[in-house]
């Protein structure tokens, strides 16, 4: 059995990570399962060979729980399926079931599943993909977004969410916090994992087909709580082994993760804690996460930030080449503001004084989606996606929130990405910043990028941020969740922490991107890793079907491969379904 390690800081969590619009059509229910509904939504994905929906399952908290709202009292996933396949889930060849990172919900995985189930459906063979939601994310109030698809608008999201205006017969209510947030102390690992264990049941009652169907996997931080999955006895009881985590899966995938349990980073890893003093550490965890229920930050990471993330791709989406419309009307408080200038600040004199004010920076929409998740230009290794380069004006040396020459040296373990920072110089009316494509290689400017470093088109990200019914930022990432993960001998869940060899016992396939977090390996004699040369953290989920090498994106395709079995490499071929 190989040894044990947790990451030693709940911060090493967070940087771990982390005309057409949403269908009013009627909700497909499946005719089976009692409080089972499902919503198909459109989207302007070129890929449309696959149908994706909004899955909702009845599936209240334990007795006991904190007061909290009624629709915290279900589950939620986004499913993708081919349309010329099984409308039933349970005629797919196989099923891949993800877990998002941290701050991100299951919206973040439209484009990887939707190239993954074409992929497949090319050569016949049809599969689904679903993206789990936490439950957490029912607090989140999309009504501004998804109305502003319908409109065309971006004027309607704006004056919802920022000038209280009405949408949809509801205003606007703020961003939860205090008592409302208060039972979010209870979603930590042991919650987050019977969660996944009820979807795969409800949908699957029968335990062999659960284990011949399913594909267990994740992104980020998904993959460590995937490694707690495979190594979790439901029943506590390890004579009794239909319940185990490995036996609800034939295989294990990691987008830009390990699948194993507990946290860790190449260079930053412990043994795991002895049980007594494990049982102090939890004790100390639990205080903090009673105090925090919701991992949030004065600037970058909260709540209402990770809002604005969704609102910067709508705004691209509706008008690419419209300019400035989310910067003009966003609100003027320090925690916008702050968080404009850790983004986007060319240098520390200018973080500092707010001069020049980056709200003043001349810009269409794509360009800054792009200065705020390119990896050019995003100062954080977890939020970072290649999609291109700005174009227009003037370009400079990016030097906060650190100078290339720490940031890419590794000293930083890769926490900031692989890629060289530039900002725009010039602030004037008269200068333009537009946005190259990825795939746009006249415009991508040596020495900062090439063809060969960029992967995921602007127009994707744009979409996979605001269309799918689910988001792909999470508002309220539930502090306990992440200070669980880093602690493999819990007392509070020692009883279904048992199987330990849980994650060897099935074929892994990993993905790896150069420009991603630093994570450890997994161990496992049964992982094969896939190297991703120009993939940053996010371009695991957003990379382009169609690659500037002229060949098929390589995720999507070798998930594919790995569903069916079809690919003749594997060390071990995965049962046919």
């Amino acid at each position: 059995m190989r040894p044990r390690r947790y990451s030693v800081s709940a911060l090493v969590t967070a940087l771990a990570m982390a005309g057409i619009g949403v269908s009013a059509a009627a909700p497909v229910a499946s005719g089976e399962v009692a409080g089972r509904t499902e919503t198909v939504y459109s989207t302007s994905s070129p890929v449309t060979s696959v149908v994706a929906s909004k899955v909702t399952l009845a599936v209240p908290l334990p007795p006991g729980s904190l007061p909290h709202p009624q629709a915290c009292d279900t589950l939620s996933y986004l499913r993708w399926r081919a349309v010329d396949g099984p409308r039933s889930s349970a005629d797919a060849e196989r099923v891949l079931v993800a877990q998002p990172g941290v701050f991100e919900g299951a919206g973040a995985f439209d484009s990887v599943a939707r190239n993954t189930v074409a992929s497949a459906a090319e050569s016949g063979r049809y599969i689904e993909f679903w993206a789990l939601d936490r439950r957490s994310n029912c607090l989140e109030d999309h009504t501004g977004v998804a109305a502003a698809l319908r409109t065309g608008s971006f004027d309607t999201a704006a004056d919802y969410y920022f000038r209280g205006a009405e949408a949809d017969g509801r205003r606007f209510s703020g961003y939860a916090e205090g008592a409302a947030t208060a039972w979010l102390r209870d979603q930590g690992l042991a919650q987050t994992l019977r969660d996944e264990y009820d979807v795969l049941r409800i949908e699957f009652p029968d335990q062999a087909v659960r284990k011949r169907k399913v594909l267990c996997g994740g992104h980020s931080l998904g993959g460590f709580v995937t490694g707690y999955f495979a190594e979790w006895d439901f029943d506590a009881d390890p004579a009794t082994t239909d319940d185990a985590g490995y036996n609800q899966c034939s295989g294990y995938f990691a987008l830009d993760t390990t699948i194993r349990a507990g946290l860790s980073l190449r260079g930053l890893q412990i043994p795991e804690l002895p049980a007594p003093i494990a049982g102090s550490v939890e004790a100390v965890s639990l205080r903090l996460d009673t105090a925090l229920p919701v991992l949030r930050l004065p600037a970058v990471i909260n709540p209402e930030t990770t809002n604005l993330l969704a609102l910067a791709g709508l705004a691209a989406r509706l008008s690419p080449g419209g300019v400035n419309d989310l910067v003009r009307r966003l609100p003027d408080n320090p925690n916008v503001t702050a968080t404009l200038r850790t983004l986007l600040s060319q240098d520390a004199a200018m973080f500092v004084t707010g001069q020049p004010d980056v709200r003043d920076l001349n810009a269409t929409n794509e360009a800054v989606l792009g200065a705020i998740l390119d990896d050019n230009s995003q100062p954080l290794g977890f939020l970072q996606a290649s999609v291109g380069f700005p174009v227009g004006g003037p370009i400079g040396p990016k030097s906060f929130p650190l100078p290339d020459s720490i940031a890419l040296s590794p000293l930083v373990m890769g926490m900031f990405g692989d890629a060289p920072k530039v900002s725009p110089t010039v602030y004037h009316p008269d200068t333009l910043y537009r946005w190259a494509d990825y795939d746009d290689t006249t415009e991508l400017t040596a020495p900062y990028t090439s063809s060969t470093s960029e992967v995921t088109a602007i127009g994707e990200l744009a979409r996979s941020l605001c269309e799918p019914l689910l988001d792909f930022t999470e508002w309220y990432f539930p502090t306990r969740l992440s200070l669980d993960l880093q602690q493999t001998t819990a007392p509070s869940f020692a009883v279904h922490h048992i199987h330990l060899d849980g994650v060897d016992r099935n074929p892994i396939l990993t993905f790896r991107s150069s420009g991603g977090i630093p994570v450890a390996d997994s161990g496992s004699p049964q992982d094969e890793v896939i190297h991703l040369p120009g993939y940053n953290h996010i371009d695991v989920l957003t990379a382009a079907a169609h690659q500037n090498d002229g060949r098929p994106e390589v995720v999507s395709t070798r998930l594919a491969e790995f569903a069916t079995g079809a690919f003749a490499g594997r060390p071990r071929t995965l049962p046919t379904g």
